[in-house]
């Protein structure tokens, strides 16, 4: 059987910050597409830190982490192309509907307007995490299940091997919580996800 190539590979990540206060150290583990890993610890652990240097929005102070094979610290801009990021934080435009903000997001994200590919890209989006028949309202009038939901439509919409979802279900009631990890499930078939969180059950 032939051996799946990882989509990442953390070895002896840390982070200190300035003042000596250290969030990560000697941090290693392995996903491979088709794994859903948990990254489970209080407030203040260090999940979202992180999250953060894998997405490559921050430096790690040692270590190293690969992308399908892309080390995120000397080819960044060809990690991140291969990574979909949901921060705990989804910064949405409420006064846009949901099909503007997100062709405008693939736009943003190198999606080639040619062929109709951005059209393609959102309605597999919206297909994906069930946003089909929402796609007209506007952001702001959503529950914030449903912008969790356009958060992951996003991060989806340039189709990366690997998610990155920060506290995906926060704030969510138990029905909404239930329906997000079912997606996340489903997502995480033919993907590599990591998702962080706070919430043993």
């Amino acid at each position: 059987m032939q051996q799946l190539e990882n989509a990442l590979e953390v070895t002896g990540l840390c982070k200190q910050f300035a003042g000596g206060v250290q969030a990560l150290r000697e941090v290693s583990f392995a996903v491979r597409p088709g794994e859903v890993l948990g990254l489970l610890g209080e407030n203040g652990a260090g999940k979202t830190t992180a999250l953060r240097i894998l997405a490559g929005f921050l430096l790690p102070s040692a270590g190293s982490a690969r992308v399908a094979g892309i080390d995120i610290a000397s080819e960044p801009l060809r990690a991140r192309a291969r990574v979909g990021y949901l921060p705990e934080q989804v910064p949405l435009y409420r006064e846009l509907r949901v099909r503007e903000y997100l062709r405008y997001r693939a736009e943003l994200k190198g999606v080639s307007c040619r062929n109709g590919k951005v059209q393609r890209a959102v309605d597999a989006a919206l297909l994906q995490v069930g946003l089909v028949a929402e796609q007209k309202r506007l952001i702001g009038q959503l529950s914030k299940g449903y912008r969790q939901r356009v958060g992951l439509a996003d991060a989806l919409l340039h189709e990366p091997p690997l998610l990155l979802l920060d506290e995906p279900t926060d704030g969510l009631d138990p029905n909404q919580r239930r329906e997000v990890l079912t997606l996340i499930g489903q997502l995480g078939v033919e993907r590599a996800v990591v998702l962080s969180t706070h919430v043993l059950p």
